[in-house]
Formats: structure tokens, C-alpha cells, sequence
């Protein structure tokens, strides 16, 4: 839907909601009973579901009738704050079109003198608290619209992360804009760590949809593990449902990605059967990494790209390595991704 020309709908409409907007609710069944949610409607089409209770994370999201996100056999479930040793995170994980690992350790888990750490951190599993919304005005002409939260990984005596999230958009545009300002409101440094898990499933990923990024793949310890159809496509189609996937089967690879000249990295995806596209787009500054988890189990069919500070090491093997981030008291960081929905001849000729 074109809205750029205001007079094609201008005195058509008595309400902002005809088109699209923010809309805030609680589940009442479910594992999910309970949760608030917000779905986001931009009016083109694109459509998705913010968890509130989970750090505003994106759960469900649709291009008219195609899904762009993988959703788990569990689904959205409620937050299980505890749910942080070893690999209890899977357990409570609902796949989605955004997940967030973090905010101070992403990677599997680990233990050192400084503590222990379970897979993927605790980001995930702790609420929001609800900032502000910001609803488009067709009677102004503003179409913009934004949501705003804030998120608090922390203990006393330390460390002590907050996370302020900002999710907005443009009515008549299929993009979905992310910031995120971490700041840490302790007395000492903390170790930072951050990963967008950006899963996505069927129909957008199906067999032969390609994979589009640029870079260098760096060898991890599993590599040799790759299946076949990897060594031969090096990660740049989506397979079809294979047995060497069941259970804990998958390929992941570290990639070092290429940029434009304002150190911009674009990815993403391309079903050129359904002429349709997810483009990613993220600062290398902010996220230096990009990682490529496929897992095409039967019944469990699912590829993420995912943007990241590091590869997923865990915080323990970061801090040996040297490239653990500390933050001291007061210090920032903000990362933005934004995600473009492509159709027709865009998305067939979507490369990088």
C-alpha cells in the first residue's frame, strides 16, 4: 500500500487503526497465559508480534499470508526467569522472528572464577517494562510509530545491565527498525555480550531459498561436522528436512562479514519460487559478526542469521581470548538492525 501520497486516503479515514498501528494485549491460555503482547500492523502486509514479558522480543510475523519466523513445538511460553544453567534456555525457547541472547553472555554454557553462565544468557526470559507508545496520526500526516521499553539484567552488588529497546516503523513501509542502548548501572564493569537470534521458517525458507551474505566464513570446532549438502552450497541455499538433522543435527558457521563503504552489512533471505525477501541490515562497528545456524530437522525446519558482538562462545571464552567487552559504570552501547520485507523483482534480484 503506497501512503506517500497522503491525498489518495486523506478525509477517507476516521481512524489511524483502518490502515495500521499498535495494538497491546494479555494471552489468556495457554503456556503463554498471561503474557503481554503488542502485535504491530504496518499496512503493507507485514505484520508481527512483540512479547512484551520477554523482552519485547519478536515472536510471530507474516508478509500478507506468508510466515517470515520459525516457531517452536513450544511456542510462546512464559517467562521462566530461573531458566538459566546449562541448556534450560532451550526449554523456554519459542524460536520467533527475534530472539535476543544476552546481555552478558551468548554461546553455550560456561564457568570460570568469575561465575556460571547457562546457553545464550538470560535476555530472553526477563520482562519488559513498558516506556511509551507512540501511535501514527493520519490526521497530522505523521505515519510513524514506535514502542519503547526498557529491560533490566541485574543482581545486587553487581554487575547491572538495563537495556532500553525501541521498535518502530512507517505505515506503508514493510521494515521493522530495532535500537537497543545497553548501559551498565553498576559500581564495577560488566562483561557484555549480545547475539539477535533472527530465526526464520517456512514458506519464506524452503528447499533452495537462498541464503544471501558476503564475507569470509571462519572455521569453528564443528565444522568438519557440516553435512554434505553444506560443503557443497557453503551456505548459501536452505536444504530440504534431512535425517542427519535430527535431534541435536546442525550446521553453524562464523562469518566474518563483508560491508559497503559506511561499514553497513546486508543479508538476509530470497524465495525466488514466492518472489519474496528478508533483508537484514546492520553496523559492522556495532556487531562485528555474523553467524549461520541451519537446523533442517523434520518437523523442526529452521535458519537464523544472526548479528553479533561475538561469535557464540560463551562469556568464558571471550574473556580468555581478549575480546570480552567490559563495560565501566555509566558506559553505553547501542546496536541497530533493521529488517526490510522484499517482494516481486526486488527480492528476486536481492544480492549483496
Amino acid at each position: 500500500m503506497n501512503l506517500e501520497n497522503h491525498s489518495t486516503w486523506k478525509y477517507k479515514l476516521s481512524n489511524s487503526q483502518q490502515i495500521g498501528g499498535i495494538e497491546t494485549s494479555v494471552l489468556d491460555n495457554g503456556p503463554g497465559r498471561g503474557v503481554r503482547i503488542a502485535w504491530v500492523n504496518t499496512g503493507t502486509g507485514l505484520r508481527y508480534k512483540l512479547v512484551l514479558d520477554r523482552g519485547m522480543d519478536i515472536l510471530d510475523a507474516f508478509f500478507n499470508e506468508h510466515s517470515l519466523a520459525w516457531i517452536s513445538h513450544l511456542g510462546l511460553i512464559a517467562p521462566q526467569p530461573f531458566s538459566n544453567q546449562g541448556i534450560d534456555w532451550l526449554r523456554t525457547f519459542g524460536g520467533g522472528l527475534l530472539t535476543t541472547c544476552g546481555l552478558s553472555n551468548a554461546g553455550p554454557p560456561n564457568t570460570d572464577e568469575n561465575g556460571s553462565r547457562g546457553l545464550h544468557g538470560n535476555y530472553s526470559n526477563l520482562p519488559a517494562e513498558l516506556i511509551s507508545i507512540k501511535q501514527p496520526d493520519i490526521f497530522s500526516g505523521d505515519l510513524s510509530f514506535e514502542i519503547v521499553a526498557k529491560v533490566r539484567e541485574t543482581t545486587t552488588f553487581g554487575p547491572s545491565l538495563e537495556m532500553l529497546r525501541s521498535i518502530s516503523g512507517t505505515l506503508g513501509s514493510a521494515e521493522i527498525r530495532i535500537k537497543d542502548t545497553i548501559t551498565n548501572r553498576g559500581n564495577s564493569p560488566a562483561p557484555h555480550m549480545i547475539l539477535y537470534h533472527i530465526n526464520c521458517g517456512w514458506p519464506l525458507i524452503d528447499e533452495g531459498t537462498r541464503i544471501v551474505w558476503q564475507g569470509e566464513k571462519k572455521p569453528k570446532a564443528t565444522d568438519a561436522n557440516n553435512t554434505d549438502f553444506n560443503r557443497k552450497h557453503e551456505f548459501t541455499r536452505c536444504a530440504p528436512p534431512m535425517d542427519a538433522h535430527s535431534g541435536f543435527g546442525e550446521d553453524v558457521a562464523f562469518i566474518d562479514p563483508k560491508t559497503d563503504s559506511e561499514n553497513v552489512v546486508t543479508c538476509g533471505y530470497a524465495n525466488d519460487q514466492l518472489e519474496l525477501a528478508l533483508k537484514i541490515s546492520f553496523s559492522k562497528i556495532q556487531m562485528p559478526w555474523l553467524i549461520n545456524w541451519q537446523h533442517w530437522g523434520k518437523n523442526e525446519y529452521v535458519t537464523a542469521l544472526e548479528p553479533a558482538t561475538h561469535p557464540p562462545i560463551g562469556q568464558a571464552a571471550a574473556r580468555e581470548n581478549g575480546t570480552l567487552i567490559l563495560l565501566d559504570p555509566g558506559e553505553s552501547r547501542t546496536y541497530d538492525l533493521r529488517l526490510e520485507v522484499l517482494t516481486g523483482e526486488k527480492a528476486k534480484g536481492f544480492k549483496v
